[in-house]
C-alpha cells in the first residue's frame, strides 16, 4: 500500500513560508501570533467581565437581618416580610409609632398554656 505524499506538500509549503522572510511568511506569523494572543487573553478578559458583573450583582443583593435570606432587588424580605430599607422609611417604624395615640390602639392578647401537655391517646404509665 502506497502512502500519499500530499500532506508533506502542505507541511513543506508552510515551512518554506515560515523560513523565507517574504511578506507571505510574515503575514502567516502575524496571524498565528494574533490567534495565540487571543487564545491566551480571552480567558483573562472573560474573568474580568465576570468579576465586574459579580460586583454589580452583589451591590443589589440584600441579606435579611431577621431570617438571613438573600434576595435580589426587593425592599421586603420574601421569606419573613421584614423591610430592608432604612428604619424611618418602612411602615410601622418608630416615627409612625410616635404619631399614634395610645388610647386609640387595640392590643389583642392571646393566652397560651405553658405547661407541657401529654399525649391524649397514650397517657403516661405509672
Amino acid at each position: 500500500m502506497q502512502r500519499s505524499s500530499f500532506p508533506w506538500f502542505w507541511v513543506g509549503l508552510a515551512a518554506l513560508l515560515l523560513l523565507l522572510p517574504g511578506t507571505a511568511g510574515r503575514f502567516l506569523l502575524d496571524v498565528l501570533g494574533g490567534l495565540t494572543l487571543l487564545l491566551l487573553l480571552l480567558p483573562l478578559l472573560g474573568a474580568g467581565v465576570g468579576l465586574l458583573a459579580w460586583q454589580l450583582i452583589r451591590r443589589r443583593l440584600h441579606t435579611c437581618e431577621a431570617c438571613g435570606t438573600v434576595s435580589f432587588g426587593s425592599q421586603m424580605c420574601p421569606a419573613c416580610g421584614s423591610w430592608f430599607g432604612e428604619e424611618g422609611t418602612r411602615p410601622g417604624s418608630e416615627r409612625d409609632l410616635e404619631a399614634l395615640d395610645a388610647s386609640q390602639v387595640i392590643i389583642n392578647v392571646e393566652a397560651v398554656d405553658v405547661e407541657p401537655s401529654t399525649d391524649r391517646n397514650n397517657p403516661p404509665s405509672s
